[in-house]
């Protein structure tokens, strides 16, 4: 009984551990950076709106299709909009039909690091701000090529400028 039931547990987190690809050692190595900019959550609320607030500093989600940038298809910068960090380019933006703005690829590794989220009854892979640890989404393994990544994030972590 005992050792079927350890042999269930190893068969079991052999299933849940997700396969090492290459782009999953990128991300493993930004995997917990501790941010730059800290603030007190008196100050972030005095800076944020209460939406960017909640998304950014209490890891909040924003309805699908409500965002202002799930749609945009204008040529820019999307940035952190708690810190003004650059993160993704409008070129590596794409349609995921999930409602919320998703990204192949940020502009910089180091712009971002991936936190593991167990919230939700699920383990997700979270996407923050590394410059002010501002939570942005989520990143899936179920993106177009070339990385295979979806970076699903929340259009009120985002601020957005046009290229001229």
């Amino acid at each position: 009984m005992r050792k079927s039931f350890i042999l269930f547990i190893l068969a079991s987190v052999v299933f849940l551990l997700p396969a090492c690809s290459q782009n999953d050692s990128k991300k493993i190595a930004s995997m917990n950076t501790e941010a730059k900019i800290k603030k007190s959550e008196s100050e972030w609320k005095k800076e944020l709106t209460p939406v960017q607030y909640h998304v950014l500093r209490e890891k909040g989600t924003e309805r699908a299709f409500t965002g202002e940038y799930w749609d945009n298809h204008e040529k820019g910068v999307y940035y952190c909009a708690a810190c003004h960090e650059k993160l993704f380019a409008s070129d590596t933006k794409f349609e995921s039909g999930t409602g919320w703005p998703s990204f192949y690829k940020p502009l910089a590794d180091s712009s971002i690091s991936i936190n593991m989220d167990k919230s939700a009854g699920m383990v997700r892979e979270e996407v923050v701000c590394s410059n002010c640890g501002g939570h942005l989404g989520h990143v899936f393994n179920d993106g177009p090529k070339p990385t295979g990544l979806r970076y699903c994030l929340n259009s009120a972590s985002l601020d957005f400028k046009k290229e001229n």
